[in-house]
């Protein structure tokens, strides 16, 4: 029973980590270009969040298994091409099914490649730990840089448009604020954010 409690631990802890402690965005500050580009919309921040997940989990994955068989000196060029494929694969997904959501990302859905919480994954944890492992922290690191997209996003699309996902919220008074589906208002609400988080995260500490 105490091996069972122990995994299981190991696996909260790593949960934790991705989602909070190190978050990729708020505590790394990783993936800030995407966060800033695609945060204007939440449908958009949704794909994106969902994207670089699978992503990060399948090719953290794959880097887990073959670890012990990619020789040192070719190990970040390995990684590239495993995670390009992975990226092609959601480049093409959304474009099947998903074509004005890919329209919209246009090319940040292929910068996934450059993404440095998917390399940062593969090379901090995946090439040293199992598959069992590394996907509970692939899983853990995307969801804690959906979460700050979507949050980021539904501020931005609400005060730019006065709507989410397509759907009035607003008065029809509302002054809609154009800074806001621009970098810039990205770049604002996510800094505000971060800020918040980190002092939270130091009152909680303290307390």
């Amino acid at each position: 029973m105490n091996w069972i409690r122990l995994r299981y631990t190991k696996w909260f802890n790593i949960l934790k980590d991705g989602l909070h402690r190190n978050n990729p965005i708020v505590v790394a500050v990783l993936g800030i270009c995407s966060a800033l580009a695609v945060t204007n919309r939440v449908d958009n921040a949704i794909a994106m969040g969902l994207g670089v997940t699978f992503v990060v989990m399948a090719s953290s994955a794959v880097v887990s298994l073959i670890r012990n068989f990619i020789p040192s000196k070719v190990r970040m060029v390995t990684y590239m091409v495993i995670i390009s494929a992975f990226v092609i694969a959601v480049q093409m997904f959304l474009e099947a099914f998903f074509p004005n959501i890919a329209s919209a990302l246009g090319a940040y859905v292929g910068l996934i490649i450059t993404n440095c919480i998917v390399m940062g994954r593969a090379e901090a944890f995946a090439a040293k730990n199992p598959v069992r492992y590394t996907l509970v922290d692939g899983f853990a690191s995307g969801m804690g840089y959906t979460l700050v997209l979507v949050v980021v996003s539904i501020v931005r699309e609400l005060l730019a448009t006065g709507s989410i996902l397509g759907a009035p919220i607003m008065p029809e008074t509302w002054p809609n604020w154009v800074v806001m589906s621009m970098a810039p208002g990205g770049f604002f609400v996510l800094g505000l954010l971060i800020w918040g988080i980190r002092e939270w995260s130091k009152f909680y500490e303290t307390n």
